[in-house]
């Protein structure tokens, strides 16, 4: 028997990737005593959910993203406790350098209330080591902090001992109503989750090209803490008041895109969103840089590290950071945030869009299964 003929089982629900997306998936359609098979083409996550800051940012998100971001921070706390990974409810320290940065700080407060705590210059330094020219900043208390190392793979091995079944090495090859043939066989499914990140095209290229899906290829360091001093806090900077859509209602960012375009265009340029996150054992994960394509071009730019190495520097109020491991992260983004789709009947494609799969994800999934499992 050829192995595309062999049956490896069934399950009511199947669902192909076990990054974030996928096991988030996995584990509302668990919850709610559907059996499970994951299909993975690595003998590991290795993608976007370990790549990132291990950063639930919670309070910037708006509209949708911030529904499922609340209820995802739920999931999370629960699966800490459950699966045993590091988790910590640090919140985020945003640092404010320039005067406009900290009015849309102060309107976000507004906009928010118990969710935005204001800090002057010296509430900022006693929680993170900043250089100068620091004139304030706010703490986002809701957000949280996990290993990405770690924490995909502890849910992982969660819900194996719970009963979800996963073929790991095992690439779909063909995904149609009912069933999915792999590398491996066969597996009959009740209903499908396609949760590939950006490698959605290799299954579904016409529905790429209609929801304008590009892969954001980034450039993130590990860095040994300078200070050697413990920082509980996730930390974002003036230019991530650019990237997240909860800031966008506040009116004074305009004059904050205004100021970076006029004295640091080659910041925006290469998508620096400043920002960084410390690991269990103190080093810091730092970054990063975005850049868009449909295919990601093979030659890593030098400049881009060296650009993210000194705007760290820079902020942390030191000459030079001493380098531990660099990496290239890669994933789907669109116009839109979310992606979900029905190639098929009893399919679902789903994506998250916009780089907050850790963030979203555990709360996106129940709202897919709302759908796909009635």
């Amino acid at each position: 028997m050829t192995s595309s003929a062999r049956l490896l089982g069934s399950a009511d629900v199947v669902v192909i990737g076990a990054g974030i997306v996928g096991l988030a998936h996995a584990y509302a359609a668990s919850e709610r005593g559907l059996s499970v098979v994951v299909l993975e083409r690595d003998e590991r996550a290795t993608g976007a959910s370990v790549r990132n800051f291990g950063h639930g940012c919670v309070t910037a998100q708006d509209g949708p993203a911030l529904g499922y971001a609340l209820s995802a921070r739920e999931h999370w706390l629960r699966l800490a406790k459950d699966a045993g990974f590091w988790l910590c409810e640090s919140g985020t320290v945003v640092v404010a350098r320039a005067d406009d940065e900290y009015a849309v700080l102060n309107e976000f407060a507004g906009l928010r209330g118990g969710q935005v705590k204001l800090l002057d210059p010296a509430g900022v330094a006693s929680r993170v080591p900043v250089g100068d020219g620091v004139v304030g900043g706010a703490v986002l208390p809701l957000d949280l902090r996990v290993d990405p190392r770690e924490a995909v793979h502890a849910i992982a091995r969660l819900l194996a001992e719970r009963g979800v079944r996963f073929h790991w090495g095992t690439t779909a090859h063909v995904i149609e109503p009912g069933e999915v043939a792999t590398s491996r066989g066969r597996v009959r499914a009740g209903h499908v989750v396609v949760a590939v990140g950006h490698d959605v095209d290799r299954h579904f290229p016409e529905l790429t090209e209609r929801r304008e899906v590009q892969r954001c290829s980034l450039r993130m360091l590990r860095v040994a803490d300078p200070h050697g001093r413990e920082i509980e806090h996730a930390v974002l900077t003036g230019l991530s008041l650019l990237r997240y859509s909860g800031f966008e209602a506040c009116p004074s960012l305009a004059a904050v895109r205004a100021r970076f375009e006029a004295e640091h265009p080659d910041l925006l340029a290469i998508g620096m969103n400043l920002m960084l996150t410390q690991l269990p054992g103190g080093d810091l994960t730092i970054g990063d840089t975005h850049s868009y394509q449909r295919t990601v071009d093979p030659y890593r730019r030098e400049e881009l590290d060296d650009r993210v190495l000194a705007e760290t520097a820079r902020l942390l109020g030191v000459g030079a950071l001493t380098v531990r491991e660099r990496w290239r992260g890669v994933y789907a983004s669109a116009p839109e945030p979310f992606l979900v789709d029905s190639p098929a009947e009893g399919v679902r494609v789903v994506a998250v869009t916009s780089g907050i799969g850790m963030t979203t994800a555990l709360g996106l999934a129940p709202t897919v299964l709302d759908d796909l499992v009635s």
